[in-house]
């Protein structure tokens, strides 16, 4: 099995949808769906924005964090402003927090697109509880897929059941049997 990478941080100018800027560490020991986005992207607003916010009505936020970043990487004049990206979210209604990939200053790619070597939007990036990229999806992923590789996320991080451990004694057991304890009703 390849050796799991840590995501690379998300670098982002400003964030809607949350008093707070978000991070992947503080987001540690939760499976993250983050949905990278254009407003101007018809997959994105058909597909991958209403898909992540099934997610996390579906999951429980303990769980599931769904976080959104729009990474622009064409027609900025159109898209570039913060205020039309917070009029976009009340529009469609996505509650989720997202951040607005900060520009190059080069011209190049945003530079968390260019951070996780994206080809475009949408694309659906899954991030397990130790912070590990899991799943890349550029385009559209079916809703069962999805759900699926989430769950198995979720599923890997369960906390195992107790065992006891073969070497201590248990409470009125011997080397080679333990009986069944009596019931306070069948005491004489």
């Amino acid at each position: 099995m390849p050796r799991l990478r840590a995501a690379p941080d998300l670098q982002v100018s400003a964030w809607l949808n949350t008093p707070e800027p978000v991070t992947l560490a503080g987001l540690s020991g939760k499976v993250v769906l983050l949905e990278v986005f254009q407003m101007l992207c018809p997959g994105c607003v058909e597909f991958s924005l209403p898909q992540a916010g099934r997610v996390r009505a579906m999951f429980a936020p303990e769980d599931v964090a769904v976080i959104g970043l729009h990474s622009v990487f064409e027609h900025h004049e159109a898209q570039g402003s913060t205020a039309a990206l917070s009029a976009f979210l009340h529009e469609y209604r996505i509650g989720f927090p997202v951040g607005i990939d900060r520009q190059s200053e080069t011209g190049g790619l945003p530079l968390t697109m260019a951070a996780y070597n994206l080809q475009g939007t949408p694309t659906t990036l899954l991030i397990d509880r130790q912070g590990r990229l899991r799943a890349h999806h550029f385009g559209h992923v079916p809703d069962l897929r999805l759900g699926a590789e989430i769950q198995a996320l979720i599923g890997e991080a369960a906390p195992a059941a107790a065992v006891a451990d073969p070497s201590e004694p248990v409470e009125g057991c011997t080397a080679d049997r333990c009986p069944v304890p009596a019931s306070p009703s069948s005491a004489p």
